[in-house]
This record gives C-alpha cells, structure tokens and sequence, in this order.
C-alpha cells in the first residue's frame, strides 16, 4: 500500500478525510497543514515518523495525503492531481458553500476513498512488474554466471581425463590432486558466493519494491 490517508483543508480546517489504516494521521495532518499556511509553498513533502505528507496548494485549499512509501514520489503527486481537479470541478466544492458540517463533506470522502484504493493498486501491479523485471535480470546472471561453470568443469573433465593413461598418473599424479583440489575449492567459493549474491539480490528486490514491508 502507498496512500494510507489523505484529506481537504481549506486553510487548517479539514474538509474531508479518510484514512484507510490506523495511526495518528490528524495530528500529524495538523502540523502539516499550518507549515503549509506558514510558508505557502504551492508542493510540499514532509517526513514525519514512518509517513510521509505531501501536499498540494491550489487557490487556499490544501490537499494532502500520506504515504508510507518513501521512495514513491510520483502516486502521491498524481493522487492530489486528480483530486483538486475533480474538487474544482464541483461547482458545490466552492469554499463558500462548501464546510464540514455539509453533507457534500460525506460525498467527497468517497470520492477519496475511491482514488485511493484506484492509486493503491495502480502502485502494486507497477511494484510487480518491477519485480518481475528485477527478478529476470537476476535470473539471467545467474544463469550466465553457471553456464561460465560448467564450461569451466568440462574443461577440468578434459583435463582429469589425462590421469586416466596410467603413464601420466605416475608422472603427475601428486600434482594434478593438487590443482584438482584448488580448482574444486574455486568452484565451490563461485557457487556459495553466486547463491548469496542471488538471494541478497532478491530481499533488496522485495524491501525496494515493498512486497516485504519495512
């Protein structure tokens, strides 16, 4: 999930609000809210806690919502996009009319509600997509990276293939385990290190893309 709430505010006071999981959003929509009033700034993103508030300031009302996913900068921006066009669409969203205590302030609220879940599943089947894609380029290394072994253990049957004539084994014999040895400890440091690789490569997938919530 991105966008856990989001609310209207025409200066500090909310007009409509919803928050599809628990936390103290209103108090830290409160704070957010007056730092917007106080330095007037058309686009905000503040970080409070685990959440992070973006806001945006359009003609003095304020729209806002939180995210608890901190490198997602665009669904956020397009969220309140698509909001403050369908609020300045509604000639009943004017601030005249428009007040807490209206009934219009239920309607708009699952307005909300209906971009967010919209947004929400716009943002996992992105973060799957990605995964997919991550995940296949990860495949295809590693892929490469054991095609390269067992070229590499071809060669080294090639080369055992030799201690099969009796005349070379008494030559080489002493020798060749030795470099058989080093060679087979090569190998077995290639895979560990491959498989650590792979599977250190597909947690940062899953926390970066968060399937796996941090």
């Amino acid at each position: 999930m991105t966008i856990t709430y989001s609310c209207i505010a025409n200066g500090r006071a909310v007009l409509a609000e919803l928050a599809l999981t628990g936390g103290s959003y209103q108090e830290a929509a409160a704070v957010v809210l007056k730092l917007v009033l106080l330095t007037a700034e058309p686009k905000t993103m503040i970080q409070m806690g685990s959440f992070v508030y973006h806001t945006l300031l359009i003609d003095g009302i304020t729209y806002l919502c939180a995210s608890d996913n901190t490198l997602d900068i665009l669904t956020p921006s397009a969220f309140l996009k698509n909001v403050s066009e369908t609020f300045l669409k509604n000639p009943l969203m004017s601030q005249e009319y428009f007040s807490p205590s209206n009934a219009v302030a239920a309607d708009f609220q699952q307005v909300l509600g209906e971009y967010m879940m919209k947004y929400n599943t716009n943002q996992v089947d992105s973060s799957i997509s990605t995964l997919k894609s991550q995940v296949t380029d990860v495949k295809n290394v590693m892929t490469q990276n054991i095609d390269k072994i067992l070229e590499s253990e071809d060669r080294l049957n090639i080369f055992t293939g030799r201690t099969d004539d009796p005349q070379t084994t008494a030559k080489e014999s002493p020798q060749t385990i030795q470099i058989l040895r080093r060679i087979w400890r090569k190998h077995c440091k290639k895979i560990i290190i491959i498989s650590m690789a792979i599977f250190l490569s597909i947690i940062i997938i899953l926390l970066s893309t968060n399937v796996i919530p941090t």
